[in-house]
């Protein structure tokens, strides 16, 4: 079973690289698989990510009260629901569609199938390449506020349900879709993690429930690895957005090949257990 030392590292791996475009669900299996670690599993992963998504509550405090205060208010003040804030609120609902119904209509299938590492070694790959090319086609000129509309909306949310994959990466999956729609890359990246609050909390909510189970660590490591992952993630976010609005994504892109292609030569060869 995880360890408490396990517990600390896998906590700081997860702050490390939740809102990094290189997937911290890929890192928290390939890692665990390298020392010979039990796989954490589904559950550990998703009720750890509600430590780095509390990160992103305090970060984004202001403008997530604006929205969820706004929204609420334009259910019964009909000229209140032309305000970018309520809009915003509906695209993030609209958004969080299609990984609620994918997330539970493959939920065995993402306990057991998706976790073998050469498949997430292939979606490293493969999904930075693809964030490559999205990179390479940004017109980076659009914003939130004045063209966010409920089909780019639905179009970020099925992006973002690939993330059910390991490897595939939520920051990187919906940030490209956003770059391949025009956004500019800050803007892409808030609206990820803003469209990340619904599915991670509901998530890791609902996993809840397996911790301390036969197939999943006990409550004592998987506190500690949520509250390290709050504390890393908080600082991770100031530095991504600064980072991404004067640089591009090619950096990740190299380290998500190259980690892929060692993951799964390490499988090839015996080194790790696929």
């Amino acid at each position: 079973m995880i360890g408490w030392f396990e517990a600390t590292v896998l906590g700081v791996l997860q702050g490390l690289t939740e809102f990094l475009p290189i997937s911290s669900s890929a890192h928290i299996r390939v890692v665990s698989a390298f020392f010979h670690w039990p796989d954490p599993g589904a559950a550990f992963t998703a009720v750890i990510q509600l430590g780095t998504e509390a990160a992103v509550l305090i970060y984004f405090r202001k403008r997530i009260w604006d929205i969820i205060s706004t929204w609420t208010r334009s259910l019964w003040t009909p000229h209140l629901r032309q305000e970018q804030a309520a809009r915003m609120g509906w695209f993030v609902i609209a958004g969080s569609i299609p990984i609620g119904v994918l997330g539970l209509a493959f939920k065995d299938q993402i306990e057991t199938v998706v976790r073998d590492l050469r498949l997430v070694g292939t979606c490293l790959i493969v999904f930075g390449l693809l964030l490559a090319l999205a990179d390479y086609m940004a017109r980076n000129k659009l914003t939130l506020d004045q063209h966010l509309n409920l089909p780019h909306a639905v179009t970020y949310g099925l992006a973002q349900a690939l993330a059910l994959i390991p490897g595939v990466s939520r920051s990187g999956g919906t940030t490209g879709a956003g770059l391949i729609l025009g956004y500019r890359r800050e803007e892409a990246a808030e609206y990820s993690f803003l469209l990340a609050i619904p599915a991670v909390l509901m998530s890791g909510l609902f996993e809840l429930r397996e911790i301390d189970g036969a197939h999943a660590p006990a409550w004592g490591p998987t506190i500690l690895a949520t509250v390290i992952s709050f504390a890393v993630g908080y600082g991770i976010i100031a530095w991504f957005l600064r980072f991404i609005s004067t640089h591009r994504f090619t950096s990740f892109v190299i380290y998500r090949v190259l980690l892929g292609v060692l993951v799964i030569a390490l499988v090839s060869f015996g080194v790790i257990p696929a």
